[in-house]
C-alpha cells in the first residue's frame, strides 16, 4: 500500500480519548455527509462509538462501495480493509486508515510474489485454466489484483461457500488463499471429500505435493492462518460443555476444523452478531471470536449470557484510537491516505466487483 503516511504526532498522543472523541463529533457534525467513518466489529469500544457504520468486512465493502456522497472515507480496521475501500471508492474520495500500523498477520501470509511463484510451478503440472484462484478478502490488494487478472473473485467468511460454489461451476479446481481453516471448513460444508483437499506449503516446492496430490485435489489451500481464531482449540469447546451445559457454542470459520466440528455452528461476525441479538432472553452463548466483540455482545445483551470460548484479542485491530482518527480528522486528505497503483485498483476491482456480484 502507498500512502501519506504519517505517525501520530506526541501533541496527539497526549490529548485524552474524551477529548478526542469530543473533537471527532463536532468535526463529523460540520463536515455531514461529505465524512463516514467504518468501524469493524473488533475495535475498540470508543471507535465504535464514533463510527457511522459497524460491521464485518463484507458489509463494510458493501458500504465503501455504495457511499456516493462521502468525499471522505475513513476505515477503523486493519490495512487490508482500508486498501479494498480504496479499491472500490469513487474518484471523487479519499479513503484514510488511521493508523498504517495496522496491519493483518493473516494477509501477510501470501506475498504476491510466493503466490506468482506457486502459480508457475502449477502451470507446470496441469492446464493453469482448469484452476480458479479465490482469495479471502483478509488479502493484500495486490494479491486481489493477481487473482482479478485471472478471472477469479475475492470473498468474506460470510459469502466463502458461494464463492466455493461459482468457482467450481467455473472451473475444475479452486486454488485459495491465505486462510487455510476457512478453506477447509468451507470445502467441509461443500461435502468435498477430504482426499480431494490439499495444503499448499508455499515454503516448499510445488507445496509439498506430489504431482499426483494435485492432479487429484479439486482445493489447494494456502497455509496460512489467523492467530486469533487458532488460538481456540477443541478442549475449550469440551470445557465449555462442561461449564455451561445448556450453552450454545458459536464459533468463526477461522477457527480449526475441530472446533468447529464440535461447536453448534459457525460463522462471519455478522452471523455472531445476528445469532445474540436473536437469542431468547435467557439463553447462554459461548462465542469463539475476537475478544472485543464477545465483551461488546455481552454488554450490549444483558438478558443473556455471553461468554468468550476464551480470551483472544486482535492487538492489530487495537491500534486504532480515537487520537489516530482526530489527527486524520484534523488534517484531513492530507495525512495517511490510502494511494494504490491504478493497474492495481482496476484489476482488484474486478476480484472485489465477482465477490460483491455473488
Amino acid at each position: 500500500m502507498e500512502s501519506s503516511i504519517h505517525p501520530l504526532p506526541a501533541e496527539y498522543r497526549a490529548i485524552s480519548g474524551k477529548t478526542a472523541i469530543q473533537r471527532i463529533r463536532k468535526i463529523k457534525q460540520r463536515l455531514g455527509d461529505r465524512l463516514v467513518i467504518l468501524g469493524h466489529h473488533y475495535q475498540r469500544d470508543s471507535i465504535v462509538e464514533i463510527s457511522d457504520f459497524v460491521g464485518d468486512s463484507f458489509d463494510l465493502s458493501r458500504r465503501a462501495a455504495n457511499l456516493e456522497k462521502a468525499e471522505f472515507i475513513v476505515f477503523c480496521g486493519v490495512r487490508f480493509m482500508a486498501e479494498s475501500a480504496a479499491v472500490l471508492a469513487k474518484p471523487h474520495q479519499k479513503v484514510i486508515h488511521p493508523d498504517p500500523d495496522a496491519g493483518c498477520p493473516l494477509a501477510d501470509f501470501a506475498p504476491v510474489g510466493m503466490v506468482k511463484n506457486a502459480w508457475k510451478e502449477l502451470e507446470t503440472v496441469l492446464n493453469i485454466q482448469k484452476v480458479m484462484p479465490v482469495v479471502y478478502v483478509n488479502s493484500s490488494a495486490a494479491l486481489k489484483a493477481f487473482v482479478g487478472d485471472h478471472g477469479g473473485t475475492t470473498c468474506t467468511s460470510s459469502n466463502a461457500r458461494k464463492a466455493f460454489e461459482w468457482a467450481l461451476r467455473q472451473r475444475e479446481k479452486v486454488f485459495f488463499f491465505p486462510d487455510r481453516n476457512l478453506g477447509k471448513n468451507t470445502a467441509n460444508f461443500l461435502r468435498i471429500p477430504d482426499e480431494q483437499v490439499a495444503d499448499w506449503d508455499p515454503y516448499i516446492p510445488f507445496g509439498g505435493l506430489a504431482k499426483e496430490e494435485i492432479l487429484k485435489a479439486r482445493v489447494l489451500l494456502w497455509k496460512g492462518y489467523c492467530h486469533v481464531h487458532t488460538w481456540f482449540r477443541k478442549y475449550h469447546v469440551e470445557q465449555a460443555r462442561e461449564n455451561y451445559p445448556e450453552a450454545a457454542i458459536i464459533v468463526h470459520p477461522e477457527c480449526d476444523p475441530a472446533v468447529v466440528r464440535a461447536a453448534d455452528g459457525n460463522g462471519s461476525t455478522k452471523f455472531i452478531v445476528a445469532y445474540v441479538r436473536q437469542a431468547p432472553a435467557g439463553s447462554t452463548i459461548v462465542i469463539g471470536t475476537e475478544i472485543n466483540l464477545v465483551n461488546r455482545l455481552a454488554d450490549q445483551n444483558p438478558d443473556k449470557k455471553i461468554v468468550p470460548l476464551s480470551k483472544s484479542p486482535c492487538p492489530n485491530m487495537g491500534k486504532v484510537s480515537p487520537n489516530d482518527v482526530l489527527f486524520v480528522l484534523e488534517n484531513l486528505g492530507e495525512v495517511n491516505v490510502v494511494c494504490l497503483p491504478k493497474p492495481v485498483i482496476t484489476s482488484a476491482g474486478k476480484a472485489l466487483q465477482r465477490m460483491l456480484d455473488l
